[in-house]
């Protein structure tokens, strides 16, 4: 059991507060609810951009990961490329990153990310447990007097949603700042695509590889266009990380668990990988559960075992595929 003293909700705080001090220049809607709940629209109305989404990302980390933006040559059209790091990978990106929050009222249906998550429990016979169960085996809860929680929609989530995450996280409601970032919008792309590293570290632990042996890691991936179609669009923000994505880990461990781990992570170990993303997606109906879980990674990966020094490579980077998938 990894132990952890860090507060990815007081650690976030300050992001928070910048997109709030600068909504305007970063293009932004701020709306106050009738309880006091903050609404950060960062895409639906408002346009929005890279560098909210950039922030944005920071946050979804619980404030435990750096994300950068800048050109790269490393795939052949597509040069603008996100990059994030963190030397606390486990808990940033799985007790804060990971979307594995379900909300839903009536037609509204949502996956929340970020800090408010570890912060989230149900009571349980007199007793508080986690939402997810994933905190339990982190051994992670986390508490603060503000939170903040990430959501992928393209509609302001209804009082009823606003209310449950209130109740959950056991705060006042002016204490709650939702960001809302559609997949269709600029920050949308780069929120999700910024889950390059994210990705990988879920794959480890659906892998049932050690998560307290990964002790650093970072990734990157190419910014997609945004597409005004929800399924394009979400098919888009997946291929950058399946075709393009690159990750290195630096793992405690043998050889041999680190040489194991680097041929399993990549996406092309699925049997659903090799076409773009949008079109796996229709041909199961549409149900995100029909596709195989292990294709939810990175397309080339590094491993490196510090304790020996050697690294090792797995997977490759598809320029074809991620051409099929954003267009010329």
């Amino acid at each position: 059991m990894i132990e952890y003293s860090a507060s990815v909700n007081k650690l976030s705080q300050p992001l928070v507060q910048e997109l709030l001090d600068n909504a305007d220049k970063l293009r932004l809607d701020i709306h106050t609810q009738e309880n006091g709940c903050i609404i950060i629209d960062a895409g639906i109305e408002a346009p929005g951009g890279l560098e909210a989404g950039r922030i944005i990302t920071e946050i979804c980390l619980g404030g435990m990961g750096t994300v950068s933006i800048n050109h790269s040559p490393y795939t052949e059209n597509w040069p603008l490329t996100i990059n994030v790091h963190s030397s606390n990978p486990v808990l940033a990106c799985l007790g804060s990153q990971y979307a594995g929050w379900s909300l839903s009222h009536e037609k509204y249906y949502a996956l929340g990310s970020g800090p408010a998550r570890a912060m989230a429990t149900k009571t349980k016979e007199g007793e508080d447990e986690p939402i997810e169960a994933l905190y339990n085996e982190l051994g992670y809860q986390d508490n603060g007097e503000e939170t903040v929680l990430v959501i992928e929609n393209d509609k302001i989530p209804p009082k009823e949603i606003i209310e449950q995450i209130i109740q959950a996280c056991d705060v006042d409601p002016e204490d709650l700042t939702i960001i809302v970032t559609p997949t269709s919008s600029i920050a949308g792309c780069v929120q999700v695509v910024g889950r390059v590293l994210e990705v990988a570290m879920h794959k480890a632990h659906e892998l049932k590889f050690p998560l307290e042996n990964i002790i650093d890691g970072s990734g990157s991936a190419p910014l997609c266009p945004p597409h005004p179609d929800f399924v394009q669009a979400m098919g888009r923000t997946n291929d950058a990380i399946l075709f393009a994505g690159q990750v290195h880990l630096f793992v405690n461990g043998s050889d041999e668990e680190a040489e194991k781990l680097a041929k399993a992570l990549p996406s092309s170990t699925s049997k659903d990988y090799g076409r773009p993303f949008a079109e796996i997606f229709k041909e199961y109906n549409y149900d995100f559960f029909k596709v195989d879980g292990l294709l939810f990674s990175p397309a080339s990966v590094i491993v490196t075992a510090v304790e020996s020094g050697n690294s090792f490579r797995a997977g490759k980077l598809d320029n074809e595929l991620l051409k099929q998938s954003f267009g010329s």
